[in-house]
């Protein structure tokens, strides 16, 4: 999930881990057929969308043109299946020990990319303060993306 933020900031515990400036906030949730192929994908894509004003168009520029940053935030509740019962089931999401080196993954592919990267606490408490701009939330999901899964498990 992609906020598009005037500023955000994460704190575990009352100290400030990450902050950007304008740019995106990154919700990544990893599920437990992702790959690392994945997360460049979706790095890729979250680099290149074009989700901010330039001139008179309110969708003109990418991240990077705009001078944007990206604050990256692992996200575990967004595989959350509510179709069964009031308790939500994280079945299909990866274990930690696959997850966070995948977030990570992504977070260094956008870095690669050009674009200044702030991370979250993986696996920690986080409270994350941001205000959304415009607001503009989009979904991305690495299956609707074409990107092969890993198979089995």
């Amino acid at each position: 999930m992609l906020q598009r933020a005037a500023w955000a900031r994460i704190t575990v515990g009352g100290q400030e881990v990450a902050a950007i400036g304008p740019g995106l906030v990154a919700l990544v949730g990893v599920a437990e057929d992702d790959t690392p192929e994945a997360a460049a994908r979706m790095a890729h894509k979250t680099v290149r969308l074009r989700l901010f004003p330039g001139g008179d168009r309110p969708f003109d520029l990418a991240l990077a043109q705009a001078g944007g940053e990206l604050l990256v935030v692992s996200q575990l509740t967004l595989l959350g299946d509510v179709r069964r019962g009031n308790r939500p089931s994280w079945a299909s999401a990866a274990p930690p020990e696959v997850a966070a080196p995948l977030v990570e993954s992504y977070a260094a592919a956008a870095e690669a990319q050009g674009v200044s990267v702030r991370r979250g606490q993986f696996g920690a408490h986080m409270a994350l303060t941001l205000e959304n701009d415009g607001p503009v939330t989009l979904t991305l999901d690495s299956a609707a993306l074409g990107t092969p899964r890993r198979h089995g498990r």
